[in-house]
């Protein structure tokens, strides 16, 4: 039994179904849409996808791989006891071992006037039909938040002819994947394009009486808006990990295996914790969700951890980081930039060893960088090559 069908909970059915042809597969969602692609969920916003562009599987691939799909249905409890999970519709199912996969749910900072109407977060396709449905006739959106997903559906809206505010927290965007001067030229970059920036400001409130009609910021700044959409990050959805008593810190606490501290149930996805990472990134899921299939069918696997990486579009622009992006400048890095064509090259170095890179506007040469990276190459011997930004040398002999 697998409780989720996003990245982890299906790459998890589909691994088992390699190991194991006969088994009984079931995979339960809350959504009423099959597998797709929450990536690519901003060209759904934007109206430049339909919904069947971004499903990856659709019902005949679980018909072809013999695996259960329940749509619309929550799972209410699970009894250990008995290896039972119980759905709210009081249907109940057996299980041998059994996945959480549950995945995130968006955060909402505690923001007064936040569950007024008009105040959105950006997590599933039921979202995004929501916010289309509700922006029709509105000019202004606050944007709560300028990291990848905010940035993405600002961006998707302003598609659609919106005037777009973000503000942000910290004094940059992009914080995880942009240090000081790329985060500098990425702001240049979409003000261009018509985004309004408030950075290194904290909302105080969402203005309105029953329907937002904006925010005002702690210094006493008031931005009008007619809507407000929240992108605040992603918090585990831990509501049945609660019920069944089990540790969590960052995220549920897993072990190498991917099981949890119950015998027969395992965690994966943005859901977990491991060694001490909460990557909620899509490849560590992926990961996680292999490692977890394998061991449930009776494998052996062992997750060793993922690199944190990041590929992106963001608002149409390409930008790749990995690794350690050195945000404060404390190590010796390479940087290249080209601020007329809007290009922002930067390689970390370590003691000798590349240890991380940003990628902006250009990300050709991306995956040599990335497997210098996780193989903790010394690049001591072609610096000088590399600060002419000849990437051949990184590449194996």
């Amino acid at each position: 039994m697998i409780i989720g069908n996003g990245v982890a909970g299906t790459t998890a059915a589909e691994t088992i179904r390699k190991l194991d042809s006969a088994g009984e597969i079931t995979i339960q969602t809350e959504e009423e849409t099959p597998f797709y692609s929450r990536i690519r969920l901003i060209e759904y916003l934007a109206g430049e996808a339909r919904e069947e562009d971004i499903i990856i599987h659709d019902r005949a691939w679980y018909d072809k791989n013999n695996i259960k799909l329940l749509l619309d249905s929550r799972i209410e409890d699970i009894n250990t006891d008995n290896n039972e999970v119980v759905t709210e519709k009081g249907e109940v199912f057996k299980y041998d071992s059994l996945l959480l996969a549950t995945g995130g749910i968006s955060f909402i900072p505690p923001i007064n006037g936040a569950d007024k109407k008009g105040v959105f977060t950006l997590r599933t396709i039921k979202d995004a039909d929501e916010i289309i449905a509700f922006a029709e006739g509105k000019q202004s959106i606050v944007l709560i938040g300028g990291g990848v997903l905010g940035l993405e559906a600002g961006n998707s809206m302003r598609k659609r002819g919106h005037e777009i505010i973000v503000v942000e927290f910290f004094p940059r965007l992009l914080p995880r994947q942009m240090d000081n001067a790329g985060a500098d030229m990425l702001k240049t970059q979409l003000e261009n394009m018509g985004f309004r920036f408030y950075l290194g400001a904290e909302t105080e409130e969402i203005t309105g009486d029953t329907q937002a009609d904006g925010v005002s910021l702690k210094d006493g700044t008031r931005l009008d808006g007619d809507m407000i959409i929240v992108s605040a990050g992603v918090r585990p959805r831990s509501e049945l990990a609660n019920k069944l008593g089990l540790t969590i810190q960052k995220g549920i606490l897993v072990n190498d295996r991917m099981e949890t501290e119950k015998e027969h149930i395992y965690a994966a996805g943005d859901l977990i914790e491991h060694r001490n990472n909460f990557y909620g990134i899509w490849p560590a899921a992926r990961k996680q969700g292999e490692i977890a299939g394998t061991n449930m069918a009776g494998g052996d696997a062992i997750y060793e951890g993922t690199t944190m990486s990041n590929v992106l579009k963001v608002v149409g622009i390409d930008l790749a980081a990995a690794g350690d992006i050195d945000a404060d400048n404390e190590y010796e890095s390479i940087v290249i930039k080209d601020e007329d064509k809007f290009h922002y090259k930067k390689l970390v170095i370590k003691e000798g060893v590349l240890s991380g890179c940003i990628l902006y506007g250009d990300t050709s040469g991306y995956n040599s960088i990335l497997k210098a990276i996780e193989g903790k190459k010394d690049i001591r011997d072609i610096k000088k090559q590399l600060e002419k930004w000849d990437l051949s040398v990184l590449k194996d002999d």
